[in-house]
């Protein structure tokens, strides 16, 4: 079972599928935490009289084995003779996040040659223009990087042009500030906001398009190479969560918390292996 931070828990239902056709007799539920101890009367846990548990605003180290053992009694219908019968459930439930989104573009522009000077200030002003369009989102531009090489295009001559990379991320100075006013977590808030500044900078070059066909009577010496524009999406997850599509194959997509003996430390996706796992708990950060 997997349950986003600081929400609650489905209910954890004390029988199977076959027993809950039937009708159970004095039935009496008795359930157990990750720590070995009794849930009932915890703040944070809700079971109702049919002996269902929900797990109430739940953390990282909420993570682990949920059992529940149930006792009811079998009637003999000769005899009336009482047996009780004991049956145990056992549910792992694991926190997760969803995985923190960043975006990388790539995008060409046609130069006159690769030693110009005019290229770096070329760079360096597309750079800013680019944080211009997303800094009210509290999203910016990094790792970014141009190299210039010389391209034959398929029945044309030799050109030269400008591979520019960077990547647009999502945690702008400032960004801890808009994410306090979200109650509970921020990924969702940090998401839309990223998916919005890659949107604008898609528009952006959408733009140069139209303004080199229509705008310009004179083509400039640095332009933009028509339908360059490409992104590819980057997960990262927060520290104490990663992904794992063997083990949590059923929520391949989500940053689920790291299992005992494992760590990580930063925003990577993998939890590392701890090589003398003193670690016993769910969402480790350090080893």
């Amino acid at each position: 079972v997997y349950v986003k931070v600081f929400t609650n828990s489905p209910f954890l239902v004390c029988m199977d599928l076959a027993r809950s056709g039937e009708e159970v007799i004095d039935p009496k539920y008795f359930w157990i935490g990750p720590d070995g101890r009794n849930l009932e009367g915890r703040m944070y846990v809700h079971i109702t009289e049919t002996g269902k548990l929900m797990v109430v605003g739940f953390k990282e180290s909420m993570s682990g084995a949920y059992t529940c053992t149930l006792s009811h009694k079998i009637i003999e219908t000769t005899t009336q003779e009482e047996r009780e019968i004991l049956e145990a459930y056992k549910f792992m439930v694991y926190a997760y996040r969803e995985a923190d989104h960043a975006y990388q573009v790539f995008v060409r522009f046609t130069t006159k040659e690769c030693e110009l000077a005019a290229n770096g200030q070329f760079f360096e002003e597309l750079e800013k223009i680019l944080n211009n369009i997303i800094s009210d989102l509290t999203c910016h531009i990094i790792e970014s990087s141009y190299k210039c090489h010389s391209v034959k295009i398929p029945k044309e001559g030799l050109l030269h042009e400008l591979f520019v990379s960077f990547q647009v991320n999502p945690f702008a100075p400032g960004w801890e500030e808009v994410c306090h006013q979200v109650p509970y977590d921020c990924e969702d808030v940090t998401n839309t906001r990223v998916q919005e500044a890659r949107d604008r900078i898609g528009e952006f070059f959408k733009k140069q398009t139209y303004a080199l066909k229509h705008e310009f009577q004179t083509v400039p010496a640095i332009h933009y190479v028509d339908n360059s524009f490409s992104v590819i999406h980057i997960d990262s997850c927060r520290p104490g969560f990663g992904k794992n599509d063997i083990t949590h194959k059923n929520c391949a997509s989500c940053c689920v918390v790291c299992d005992p003996g494992t760590y990580s430390p930063n925003n990577e996706v993998t939890c590392q292996i701890c090589t003398r796992p003193r670690v016993k708990k769910y969402g480790a950060r350090s080893c």
